[in-house]
């Protein structure tokens, strides 16, 4: 019952922040997603409905580092991902936290993401 209201919150919060943040071909939207194990991060597209990059955290290399949800994990799949970002030809993002806290592990995210050389 308890978990059920969390996650009627939870998505009352990503539609509330769905309603502002949006995302094009020269700026797309940048979401991340935060497990208890693992992160999933996406370059969409809103316009076209296509994602334009994808990493998780289970994905070849990163899972040989073993990198887990925590803030150690975010800056190194942040670092990652920006890579990626950028060999795809992605210079600016709309960061979607997707009902998270800017706090933490998406705060550290996003600040990798960000010196790493994507532009918010």
């Amino acid at each position: 019952m308890k978990i059920e209201h969390k996650n009627k919150l939870l998505q009352k919060r990503r539609w509330r922040i769905r309603k502002k943040v949006s995302g094009t071909s020269e700026r797309p939207r940048l979401s991340v997603c935060f497990t208890n194990k693992h992160i999933y991060a996406q370059c969409i597209d809103d316009t076209e409905g296509k994602t334009l990059v994808f990493l998780s955290s289970l994905n070849g290399d990163l899972k040989a580092k073993k990198i887990s949800a925590n803030i150690e994990g975010a800056k190194a799949f942040g670092e990652a991902f920006a890579d990626k970002a950028k060999a795809a030809g992605i210079a600016k993002v709309v960061f979607d936290r997707n009902g998270r806290l800017y706090h933490g592990s998406v705060k550290t995210f996003a600040d990798t993401v960000r010196s790493a050389g994507l532009e918010f």
